[in-house]
């Protein structure tokens, strides 16, 4: 060998080793940071450590499928089974709007009743106290000896008032608080005292001829 050959490195018998050595434990890192997975938008993929540190994704991915969240659920309000029976019972809503009605009707007769002929008002109720129409005449005899039918008749030496004369008149207050003016209470009343006190109007009159007052 020339003198002037190029020096054997000192090393070259341990490079081939230790290069080897090196490839094996890149390469096993690599197989161990493939082992780590990311879920993006519901793709899996392999991620994998660069060889300057920094996280690659692998080219192969696994399709997973995606998490989507529970649907919401709307409830209705609940009803009851009495909601249920009115609202199927036809024949039963028409009853409650019948009585509805005959309420209003009701209360719209006493007001227009109350401005009307009180004659006209104790003739239409006489039915209420089960009294025939032929009992009217004895009422109108009565009521027109007691006070001519003015519901603002007064008797300043007894304190008798109204219509049928009640003694004191606070004592139709029981029927309503308008007593003092209203024909329609004070008849009311009227009737009632008759009906408790004699039975009928006619047998109110009879006692009224006989003794004079009743």
């Amino acid at each position: 060998m020339s003198k002037h050959a190029a020096p054997r490195p000192r090393h070259a018998t341990l490079d081939t080793p230790r290069k080897a050595l090196r490839g094996a434990l890149l390469l096993g890192g690599l197989a161990a940071a493939a082992t780590t997975v990311v879920v993006v938008g519901g793709v899996v993929s392999g991620v994998a450590a660069g060889p300057d540190g920094d996280a690659a994704v692998a080219a192969a991915s696994l399709d997973v499928p995606e998490v989507r969240s529970a649907p919401v659920v709307r409830r209705e309000a609940p009803v009851s089974r009495s909601d249920r029976r009115e609202a199927a019972d036809p024949q039963k809503a028409a009853a409650l709007a019948a009585a509805a009605q005959t309420q209003v009707q009701a209360l719209s007769k006493t007001v227009d009743a109350a401005k009307g002929d009180p004659k006209a008002i104790a003739s239409a109720l006489l039915a209420d106290y089960g009294w025939s129409a032929s009992q009217f005449g004895c009422l109108d005899s009565l009521w027109t000896r007691e006070s001519h039918w003015n519901p603002l008749a007064h008797n300043s030496s007894s304190g008798a008032h109204g219509i049928p004369q009640a003694l004191p008149g606070s004592k139709m207050a029981s029927v309503g608080a308008d007593w003092a003016t209203n024909p329609v209470t004070q008849i009311k009343w009227g009737l009632g005292y008759i009906q408790s006190r004699y039975g009928s109007p006619c047998s109110a009159w009879a006692h009224s001829q006989a003794r004079g007052w009743y």
